[in-house]
C-alpha cells in the first residue's frame, strides 16, 4: 500500500465558476453551528478538492477564531480570497450567508401567519444527529493534524476545561494560548516545535492548490488598498442608514443599526455567548418581540443552514413587525437591514486583516505559536460538539432518562455509514432529513 502522501500531481486552480457554485452549494449545506460548517469545509476543500492543505485551511482558521462575529463564515470568505482575491472572497461570505437568509425570511413570515411549521421541524430533527455524526469526524481528523506534541494535547485539554467546565470565553482562552505559546518559544522552543523535518513537511504540502509555499499575489498588504478598503466598507455602512433615515420609522431604524453594528463587534465567543445580551436589550429594553419568540427564534436558527448567529436576522423581523404593526413588508426589511449590518464589518476583519496574516506564515516562531492556538482551537471545537451533542441527545434535561433513542441511534448510524461505507456528506444529509420526516409521521399516526 503506498503512503499516503506519496507525490502527487499538483491541483490546478478552480475557476472562478466552479468555486462559485461550491459556495452556493455550501451555503445551502452549512447546518451544525461553526463546528460542523467547518468539518463540511474541511472535508470539501482538504479532503476532497484539495483546493488547501491542512496547515494552511487551519492557519486561516487560526485568524478566524480570535475574531467577533462567526468563524465560519469568515473562513469561508478567508479562503475565497486566497482562491480568487476580493471578488471570491466577497461571494464566498455572502454565498455562505444568503440561502440561510431567505430560508430564515419564509420561515419567519410563516411562523408569524401559522404559528408552527411541524414538517420543518421533523426534517432537522433527523438532520440533527447526522451532523453530530459529522462534527465528530471532523474533529477526528483536525485533532490527528493539530495535536502534534503531547504539549498540543495538554493545550487543547486545558482548552476544553476552561470552556467546558468554568465558561472562561473562549477569545481569552485563544489569547492564553498565544501567551503560553509565545513564553514556550522563548523559554522551551523544542517543546512546541514539530519534530518532522522541513522534508516532511513539504511533502505532506503537496497535492494541494494553495499550501503553506504557495505565493499569492493578491495577498500582498497595500496600505492604498487597506485604506481604499476602510473607505469602501464605511461609504457600504452609511448609504442604507441614510436611506432608512429619511423613511417612516427614522427612530426605529436608527435604533435597529445602531444595535446591530454594536453586536457584530462584541460577538466574541459565538453567537451563544451574544444571544443573552441580544436577548436581554431586544426584548426588555427595545420591546421587539417577547421571551417566548427569541426562543422559538433560536429553534428556527438551529433548523436552518448558516451560522447560528442569524438568530439576529429574526430578531430584526420580529422587530420591524411588531413596530410596524404585524407588516411582513417592514418585517421583511429588518430581517435584511439585520443581516446587512450584522455582516458587513465581517468582511473588513478578512479582506483587511488576512494580507497581514499571509505574511505570519513564512515565520517559524509565527508558526510555532499558532500550532499552540491551533491545539487550543481543537479544546474550543471539542466544546462545541458536546454543546450541540448534548442539546441534539438531551433536548429537555441532562439524564439517561431524557436521551432521545432516536437521536443516539441516527448518530451511531451515520457514523458507520460515513466512516465505514464512506457514504457521502451530501446524500446522507438527505437521507437524515427523510428519516426524521419519517420519525414524525410514524409517531404521529401512532
Amino acid at each position: 500500500m503506498s503512503e499516503q502522501h506519496s507525490p502527487a500531481i499538483p491541483i490546478a486552480k478552480p475557476g472562478f465558476r466552479e468555486a462559485f457554485y461550491f459556495w452556493l452549494k455550501l451555503g445551502f449545506i452549512s447546518f451544525g453551528g461553526p463546528a460542523g460548517q467547518i468539518g463540511i469545509m474541511h472535508t470539501f476543500l482538504v479532503d476532497q478538492k484539495k483546493w488547501i492543505s491542512d496547515r494552511k485551511f487551519l492557519h486561516a482558521l487560526n485568524y478566524c477564531m480570535l475574531l467577533p462575529g462567526p468563524e465560519a463564515q469568515q473562513l469561508a470568505t478567508y479562503i475565497g480570497w486566497l482562491l480568487h482575491g476580493t471578488a471570491g472572497g466577497v461571494v464566498a461570505g455572502a454565498l455562505f450567508v444568503l440561502p440561510s437568509v431567505f430560508i430564515l425570511l419564509g420561515l419567519s413570515a410563516v411562523y408569524v401567519t401559522f404559528g408552527e411549521i411541524p414538517w420543518v421541524a421533523a426534517m432537522f430533527y433527523g438532520l440533527k444527529p447526522a451532523v453530530v455524526a459529522i462534527v465528530i469526524l471532523a474533529l477526528i481528523k483536525i485533532s490527528k493534524k493539530s495535536l502534534l506534541s503531547l504539549l498540543h494535547v495538554m493545550v487543547a485539554v486545558a482548552s476544553f476545561t476552561g470552556i467546558f467546565f468554568f465558561n472562561i470565553p473562549f477569545p481569552y482562552i485563544i489569547l492564553g494560548a498565544v501567551l503560553f505559546g509565545w513564553l514556550a518559544m522563548r523559554l522551551y522552543p523544542t517543546l512546541i516545535t514539530e519534530k518532522k523535518t522541513a522534508r516532511e513537511i513539504s511533502e505532506n504540502e503537496k497535492g494541494y492548490y494553495l499550501n503553506m509555499d504557495s505565493e499569492v499575489p493578491h495577498t500582498a498588504f497595500r496600505v492604498g488598498r487597506l485604506l481604499k478598503q476602510l473607505g469602501v466598507i464605511g461609504a457600504l455602512w452609511v448609504m442604507p442608514f441614510l436611506v432608512l433615515n429619511m423613511s417612516q420609522g427614522a427612530a426605529f431604524w436608527e435604533r435597529l443599526v445602531a444595535f446591530f453594528t454594536k453586536a457584530a463587534f462584541v460577538t466574541f465567543g459565538g453567537a451563544y455567548a451574544v444571544l443573552p445580551y441580544v436577548a436581554q436589550v431586544a426584548v426588555e429594553d427595545f420591546n421587539w418581540l417577547t421571551r417566548l419568540e427569541m426562543i422559538d427564534g433560536l429553534a428556527l436558527g438551529e433548523t436552518t443552514p448558516g451560522p447560528l448567529i442569524m438568530v439576529l436576522a429574526f430578531v430584526g423581523f420580529m422587530a420591524g413587525y411588531n413596530y410596524f404593526g404585524g407588516s411582513l413588508l417592514m418585517g421583511s426589511l429588518g430581517l435584511l437591514t439585520t443581516t446587512y449590518y450584522t455582516f458587513l464589518p465581517c468582511f473588513l476583519f478578512i479582506l483587511a486583516g488576512a494580507p497581514i496574516i499571509e505574511k505570519t506564515q513564512s515565520n517559524s516562531s509565527v508558526k510555532a505559536v499558532l500550532g499552540v492556538v491551533t491545539a487550543a482551537v481543537v479544546g474550543v471545537v471539542l466544546n462545541l460538539t458536546v454543546y450541540f451533542a448534548q442539546a441534539v441527545l438531551f433536548p429537555e434535561r441532562l439524564s439517561l432518562q431524557a436521551l432521545d433513542i432516536f437521536s443516539f441511534a441516527w448518530i451511531i448510524i451515520s457514523l458507520v455509514a460515513m466512516y465505514r461505507f464512506k457514504v457521502g456528506m451530501i446524500p446522507w444529509i438527505g437521507i437524515s432529513a427523510l428519516a426524521g420526516l419519517l420519525h414524525f409521521l410514524f409517531t404521529a399516526s401512532a
